[in-house]
């Protein structure tokens, strides 16, 4: 196997870091977005690592040096796959997909996934010219309830994401995987753009309490803005902490 990693993040550290001790034959090249912690990891232990502003860059690259490439893994990649990369190696590219396939497909999948109450979990899928709607490879799915809040379901997606890439590997590199297409009316799909009008909350509206309550414990992120409102032409912002009661 002749991988090329692009990794970012918490996820794509693990992982990265993983494949350089279990797998170190098969990294042929690590890309990363700056020159971070997994590039200086891999540097480190002398496996080629690049920087790369673009896919046309990384392309012109992978031509000029002739790199023979089997397969291209996304671990937590922050950016769109887009062609000609997206066929620059023999079997094309596996992306990490932090909600269950097709829901929540796009972007904030933690915040929508309470939002709508939808199935939640981690995929594995194969990357094509849509946003995360090619071929699904692995799924775990995961629980959670009324305790869970956006930056929990993070917490376990990123946990549980290793373990899934970690459990399919093996078959990864074997090529022997089972394919399932995904249904493209299935599911839903959100854009960045769509987070903050949707967290906006709007004191002259009538809300059913369920639904109250699980946009703003969806937007409670410890770090990150929790849902907002205006009073008076005050602007305020809120989160939310649910116990499960104990007799």
């Amino acid at each position: 196997m002749k991988l090329l990693l692009m990794a970012d993040g918490k996820v794509g550290l693990e992982i990265a870091g993983w494949l350089m001790r279990e797998y170190p034959e098969d990294l042929s090249l690590v890309v990363t977005v700056a020159e971070n912690e997994i590039f200086d990891a891999a540097h480190n232990e002398g496996f080629r690592a690049r920087v790369f502003a673009s896919g046309t860059q990384l392309c012109e690259f992978l031509t000029e040096r002739r790199i023979q490439l089997d397969l291209g893994l996304l671990a937590w990649w922050p950016l769109i796959l887009k062609a000609p990369l997206i066929s620059a190696t023999a079997h094309g590219f596996v992306n990490t997909h932090p909600s269950l396939l097709p829901h929540n497909r796009g972007k904030h999948y933690n915040f929508w996934t309470i939002v709508e109450q939808a199935p939640f979990g981690v995929s594995l899928h194969f990357v094509d010219g849509g946003i995360d709607s090619g071929d699904v490879i692995a799924q775990t799915p995961i629980p959670y309830g009324w305790e869970d809040t956006g930056g929990t379901l993070y917490a376990k997606a990123t946990r549980e994401m290793v373990q899934l890439f970690k459990k399919t590997y093996p078959s990864l590199r074997r090529l022997d995987l089972k394919r399932i297409p995904q249904d493209p009316s299935a599911g839903s799909f959100h854009t960045a753009k769509e987070l903050e009008t949707a967290s906006r909350i709007d004191l002259e509206k009538s809300y059913r309490a369920r639904d109250l309550l699980n946009l703003l414990r969806a937007r409670t992120f410890p770090g990150y803005p929790g849902c907002t409102f205006a009073d008076d032409h005050v602007e305020y912002e809120v989160a939310i902490e649910i116990k499960r009661k104990t007799v």
